[in-house]
């Protein structure tokens, strides 16, 4: 195998060793919402990183949180991808699945590669569970699992046996059978124990005897796999090579939080966070209110729009306003967030978009609000929007949002999305001093007798004076009726209101001129440019790699930043024969692309709540070069 971003697989040899050197797996954990298997995950996560490999995980969060136990809607899954090289996605199709019910395996087992390991929790195999899971027969007795390498193992019994002396109820020592699979799992792909163990002991510190009962369970699980015969070969993936310096394992909410709080120290501007909780971006709030220590300031709100109106008010006062929510909390933002572009105040709008529309599918990732980002405001509104593309880059991507905010006083959404949020990477950390500088400006105090003027602009920014409330000659007037340039006067003026309305505009195109060249993975030109932008990176960059790889001459390009775009971007789109775009949703931006410059982008669209598979864009971008040819 070579080092490209691509899966073929464990192999089917047994090495004389015991153990069989691969360079990637991919594992997926599956079970009800109750089974801990986005803890499992985040265990085997955590343990993997600080071995050296780099990983990529995508956690796959029920559709239905209450669902009935055993029911498809219910299923929780977290999927894990490490390797000894660079990989720019969580993986397409699993090597191991582990499911811990029926359930679990008929919504995954269609994704298993074939000669796949099938480690299966046989004590959830009766009958009622496979009525729950609308299995007319045991698919362990059809031949429908034929072509895959089945362990069967009952966990619930093996753990329940490994915990005989411990003082729990059967209840609470089944809720211990996933860390039994994750012994299993760590003895079959060489992980160390240690990082677990002392993650589980803080994480339980106030409950010694779950600590006790989950590790006890964890090294059963271990002992098992290593004494029973079903395991032959276990397997080792070496450590990747990375470059140097401090890394860490790290969530793109997370991520998000931290560029926010390092452009706060920054520019030495506190960070006030108003937010009301909405799935996925609930922990953006839990996040930053573990900040305090470095000046952030969380306000759960009751509702959206106390929440944006919180922020509005901190950016007025000469703080970092922030709010964080989805894009139904947006839609309720909307008039508010028109107050912040009227009173051109450095507000940051955090969507953290998931799949809908209305209450949609929370739990499920899409990237189906740029147009709501774009145009979701009465009045000509234009705003900054930029948007993530990784786990780790949501930290540049937060960093970027007040950099712009502060230097062009402009109100700026930033879009990341559940797929982004939850999944997490290596993440090396950054050195503060090589930071980009922000640098904020306040109005100084006003002279005796000279008017102050609040909409006086910058020539360079057409940025308005960021003025404290309370600074000595800095009184002037805000709201949301229109404002007279310069003085900032509530007018009614005909010729007032067009001039403002295209200075509003200006002003957000500036932002352009602040951009670096865009990057292309490739040449700068060729037969076919895949352009990207938000999570599906990952995805695109794997497919072209590897088409780049087989001789064809196809590059991809990656948009952060989506009002205003590049300037250098139309010139790179007509410097190949084909444009495509791959997105999360009915093709946003690339209606968008096409009515700007007029140019035939070609859309590719999924909106299925899931994220693309690096397969499926090979597939397709395959056929769009034949046809180029």
């Amino acid at each position: 195998m070579t080092g490209t971003d691509t899966n073929n697989g464990l192999g089917t040899s047994t090495p004389e060793s015991g153990i069989q050197e691969l360079d990637q797996v991919v594992i997926r954990f599956a079970g009800d919402s109750g089974d801990g298997m986005q803890l499992t995950g985040d265990q085997f996560t955590r343990t993997t990183a600080l071995m050296g490999n780099d990983i990529a995980t995508f956690p796959d969060f029920p559709a239905e949180i209450r669902a009935p136990a055993g029911t498809l809607p219910g299923v929780s899954a977290f999927q894990l991808r490490f390797s000894s090289f660079d990989i720019h996605t969580p993986g397409d199709a699993p090597d191991v699945l582990v499911a811990m019910n029926p359930a679990a395996l008929k919504a995954h087992i269609d994704q298993l590669k074939k000669n796949g390991i099938l480690l299966l929790n046989t004590a959830s195999f009766k009958p009622l569970d496979l009525k729950k899971a609308t299995y007319k027969v045991d698919p362990r007795s059809d031949g429908s699992l034929e072509g895959y390498r089945v362990i069967e193992v009952d966990l619930t019994e093996r753990t329940r046996e490994a915990l005989a002396e411990i003082e729990l109820d059967n209840r609470g020592k089944d809720r211990c059978k996933n860390m039994y699979a994750l012994g299993i799992l760590y003895w079959l792909f060489q992980r160390e124990v240690e990082p677990t163990q002392k993650a589980l002991a803080k994480k339980f510190a106030k409950k010694p005897v779950i600590v006790e009962a989950n590790l006890k369970a964890m090294a059963a699980g271990h002992a098992y796999a290593e004494t029973v015969e079903i395991f032959q070969v276990s397997y080792k993936v070496a450590p990747a090579k990375m470059p140097p310096g401090t890394y860490r394992n790290i969530m793109g909410n997370q991520s998000l939080c931290l560029g926010l709080v390092a452009a706060s120290q920054q520019c030495d501007v506190p960070l006030f966070l108003g937010s009301y909780p909405i799935t996925p971006a609930s922990d953006v709030l839990h996040q930053l209110s573990s900040y305090k220590n470095h000046g952030v300031v969380t306000f759960q709100a009751e509702d959206e729009i106390a929440a944006v109106c919180a922020a509005i008010g901190a950016s007025y006062a000469g703080k970092l306003g922030v709010t964080s929510t989805s894009g139904p909390g947006v839609a309720l933002k909307a008039e508010a967030i028109g107050l912040a572009i009227m009173a051109e105040l450095p507000l940051i709008v955090l969507n953290i978009q998931r799949a809908g529309p209305s209450t949609g599918m929370p739990t499920k990732t899409q990237q189906a609000d740029l147009l709501q980002a774009m145009y979701g405001r009465n009045g000509e509104s234009p705003m900054v929007v930029i948007a993530c593309s990784t786990a780790a880059d949501a930290f540049e991507v937060g960093y970027e949002a007040v950099r712009i905010a502060t230097k062009h006083m402009v109100p700026v959404m930033v879009l990341s999305d559940g797929y982004i949020a939850n999944g997490s990477e290596p993440w090396r950390l950054p050195e503060m001093d090589k930071l980009p500088p922000i640098e904020v400006n306040y109005a100084p105090e006003g002279e005796d007798g000279v008017p102050f003027k609040p909409y006086e602009r910058n020539p360079a920014t057409l940025a308005r004076p960021w003025a404290k409330p309370g600074t000595k000659g800095l009184v002037h007037r805000i709201g949301g009726l229109e404002k007279q340039d310069v003085t900032g006067n509530i007018s009614y003026d005909a010729d007032n209101h067009q001039h403002m309305i295209d200075t509003r505009a200006a002003k957000v195109a500036k932002v352009a001129d602040d951009l670096p060249p865009l990057e292309t993975i490739g040449e700068k030109q060729g037969d076919v440019l895949v352009l990207g932008w938000g999570s599906p990176r990952g995805a695109i960059t794997a497919a072209v790699t590897r088409l780049q790889e087989q001789g064809h001459k196809i590059s991809c390009a990656f948009l952060r930043h989506l009002n205003p775009l590049p300037n250098d971007l139309e010139a790179l789109m007509r410097s190949f024969k084909k444009v495509v775009l791959p997105e999360l949703n009915k093709g946003q931006l690339a209606s968008m692309l096409r009515a700007k410059y007029l140019i035939d982008v070609q859309s590719y669209s999924q909106v299925n709540g899931q994220p693309f598979q690096s397969q499926a864009v090979e597939d397709y971008m395959r056929n769009v070069l034949q046809e180029v040819k």
